[in-house]
């Protein structure tokens, strides 16, 4: 039993709202402001002394020439997975399913954390770096934020990753390796559609997985826990 993955099943003691609020700030808020440096600090790289990383375009556009009928379909499905209100809504019921599976109110909150930490960084790193698109058709109605990071992309590492660290708790071994990879392949292929879908720049999409996969490492370990008894 790997002790930061069983955290909360190693130490079940419930936190008092001091506790929690205390390590809200130091132990994911104020992490989460370095990574924020960092991913504003790339930003500022990939347009000033990299130039917006001319060959990049090159892959846009070799995707562009990828495109069917049939791509375009699956990579909507794909895209529509990770939009705000699809992770909204998702998040929404599994903080609500795992409050009524472990009555652990703090717990609960861990994919609502990921999710509400990466869009913080998300949100205001791309005002701040305002990266435009890339110049190939796009398939979908582009937001008001700007290229970088890709919003899709880190909302949905985080939440997903979030529920691969859950499914480490299903007993059935089979059902487990199962649920684990789906969790982890998906925001591979939310990615991938941003990227054909002429949505986003390949940096774009690497900066949201970073994004996505810190948040929900910061929101899993956020609360202290005592690990010391490992049972194996």
């Amino acid at each position: 039993m790997h002790p930061f993955v069983h955290r909360y099943e190693l130490d079940p003691s419930r936190p008092t709202g001091r506790e929690v609020a205390r390590d809200l700030a130091l132990r994911a808020f104020l992490p989460g402001a370095v990574l924020w440096l960092a991913v504003v600090g790339l930003g500022f790289l990939i347009k000033g002394p990299l130039e917006n990383l001319p060959g990049e375009a090159g892959v846009n556009r070799a995707l562009v020439d990828l495109r069917t009928p049939f791509l375009d379909t699956v990579t909507e499905l794909l895209s529509a997975i990770g939009t705000t209100e699809f992770i909204i809504g998702a998040c929404v019921l599994a903080v609500a399913l795992i409050w009524w599976r472990t009555r652990q109110w703090w717990f609960a909150l861990v994919p609502a954390l990921a999710v509400s930490l990466q869009a913080l960084v998300f949100l205001t790193s791309s005002l701040v770096v305002g990266r435009s698109r890339p110049e190939v058709e796009m398939l979908d109605h582009a937001p008001p934020t700007s290229s970088f990071p890709s919003g899709h992309t880190g909302a949905s590492t985080a939440f997903y990753l979030t529920l691969a660290l859950l499914a480490q708790r299903v007993q059935n071994p089979v059902l487990r390796v199962v649920l684990t990879v789906l969790a982890v392949l998906v925001p591979f292929a939310v990615g991938f559609a941003r990227l054909y879908r002429g949505m986003h720049s390949p940096t774009d999409v690497l900066a949201g997985f970073v994004n996505g996969i810190v948040c929900a490492v910061l929101a899993w370990g956020y609360l202290r826990r005592d690990t010391s008894r490992v049972r194996v």
